[in-house]
């Protein structure tokens, strides 16, 4: 792929980021995948340019397979994705240093009422990935682990210290905890994963967890990361440690079960699927705006609430019309069924559900 310097953000970066994920695609054999059917009608083919996005590191096993795939439908097309994490994403794209950002959070209603660089008017949400959020752990010998929100509360904001903790003892009956200090990791940087950990604690446990939502890391306790493969790298090299991740960065990490309602539940992207599924679109935003309000209380059989959904933010108009039909087409693959099988295949993520990848695709339809 061509790689060029686009506004703040470092040309090696993206380099990295989508060089290397979409080979791992084509290496997998997902970048054989027959052309898709475009849901607007789209001519692939006749696209040609450059797009940059920024974002989520979440999204980045995924966007490396969407990359790779898309220039077999779409060859004049280059996609470079920068894994800057959610936040610094939405800068990007809000500053016109990246076309379209990935984010694990939608648009703030501060940012929705401010100015967009690349947009005549307004930017809007669109879901293109559902993930589980795992607790990944590494600990000698124990290889079951099941937490509820109270307790995950209780470690990551620093009140519970040792493994061997009564609270976490009277969930893992039988298990050999040791009586070892627990190393927390987490993210530094400001993460849609954080703010999605943060509020399924905040709304499960906030008599232990006492902040609200939000997208850095409030409590001054353990190490910590920046991305989701910092948070891998720094767990690998830790001992009697825990983290919260993206289950597409977790590898050979062990997981916690996590106790829904009064079942303790395996991580799955089903799971996850289903609490999406069972959610509500978010009050108050304009109709293309397709935020999810995540069911956190789900309790259903096999339900996953510790999810995210994350989201691909473009302009609802581009000042650029050419730009804008670049961003629409390649939206408009991610949302088809092959793209998000595909990505599903590569990165442990669930493909958006029939009903949801409708609402998305009407939502890049509309983008002019």
């Amino acid at each position: 792929m061509n790689i060029k310097r686009i506004g703040s953000i470092a040309a090696i970066a993206i380099a990295g980021a989508v060089v290397l994920s979409s080979c791992a695609a084509n290496e997998s054999g997902s970048g054989d995948t027959a052309a898709p059917t475009s849901s607007s009608g789209t001519d692939y083919s006749k696209l040609s340019g450059t797009l940059t996005g920024s974002g989520a590191s979440t999204q980045q096993t995924a966007q490396g397979v969407w990359a790779a795939n898309f220039q077999n439908v779409a060859s004049g097309v280059t996609v470079n994705y920068s894994p800057d994490g959610s936040g610094a994403g939405r800068k990007n794209f809000i500053s016109g240093a990246a076309d379209f950002a990935g984010s694990d959070a939608a648009l703030k209603d501060e940012e929705l009422s401010g100015s967009f660089d690349l947009c005549t008017d307004k930017a809007i949400d669109i879901p293109v990935y559902i993930s589980p959020i795992a607790i990944a752990y590494k600990v000698d010998s124990v290889k079951e682990l099941t937490l509820d929100a109270k307790t995950i509360a209780g470690i990551f904001s620093g009140k519970i210290t040792k493994w061997n903790a009564s609270e976490i003892a009277d969930l893992n009956k039988g298990v050999d905890l040791p009586d070892t200090n627990i190393t927390v990791v987490h993210r530094n940087d400001d993460s849609g994963t954080t703010y999605n950990f943060s509020q399924y604690l905040n709304v499960n446990a906030s008599d232990v967890w006492t902040e609200e939502p939000s997208q850095t890391f409030p409590y001054s306790v353990g190490d910590s990361a920046k991305g989701t493969s910092g948070v891998a790298s720094a767990m690998a090299s830790a001992s009697n440690a825990i983290t919260y991740i993206d289950d597409s960065g977790a590898g050979d990490l062990d997981k916690a079960k996590l106790m829904v309602g009064d079942k303790a539940t395996e991580i799955s992207a089903e799971g996850a699927a289903k609490v999406v599924s069972d959610s509500e679109l978010e009050t108050g935003r304009e109709a293309n705006d397709v935020a999810i309000d995540i069911d956190r209380k789900d309790t259903a059989e096999g339900a996953w609430p510790l999810v995210l959904v994350s989201y691909a933010i473009a302009c609802q108009e581009y000042k650029d019309a050419d730009k804008g039909a670049l961003v629409k087409g390649y939206l408009d693959y991610v949302v088809t069924q092959d793209a998000q099988e595909a990505a599903a295949k590569e990165a442990k993520s669930a493909a958006l559900s029939s009903d949801l990848s409708e609402k998305a695709a009407k939502a890049v339809a509309s983008i002019k």
